[in-house]
């Protein structure tokens, strides 16, 4: 899973051809580090056009300012470079999985 952060965002989540999950974490906090193991075990079973990256809000508060991040771990969706989805706290492996099969459709709407 790759951290992300304002030099990379564009070229890792905005041109990203596909479904990409940010995180939005911090070290210090607990439920974004209970959150690690769901996401790591979930990143490697994804195909090819879907992904999830991590930023950590303390080191990039310019794209936490920017995405409105008040509540950590605070997740968007973006597909082809616009979000189309949002979570705030902490989910179960089911909740994540179930935001990619909600948004996962071969056909653009």
């Amino acid at each position: 899973m790759k951290v992300v952060n304002s030099s990379n965002f564009e070229e890792s989540v905005i041109k990203f051809e596909g479904l990409v999950l940010v995180d939005f974490f911090a070290p210090w906090c607990g439920p974004c580090q209970g959150m690690l193991p769901v996401l790591e075990e979930i990143s490697v079973k994804l195909p090819k056009n879907q992904q999830i990256v991590k930023i950590n809000v303390d080191d990039d508060q310019e794209l936490a300012g920017k995405y409105g991040i008040m509540s950590i771990p605070a997740f968007k969706l973006f597909k082809n470079g616009k979000i189309i989805d949002e979570a705030v706290g902490a989910m179960n492996k089911e909740a994540v999985l179930a935001l990619f099969a909600k948004h996962s459709d071969t056909s653009e709407k």
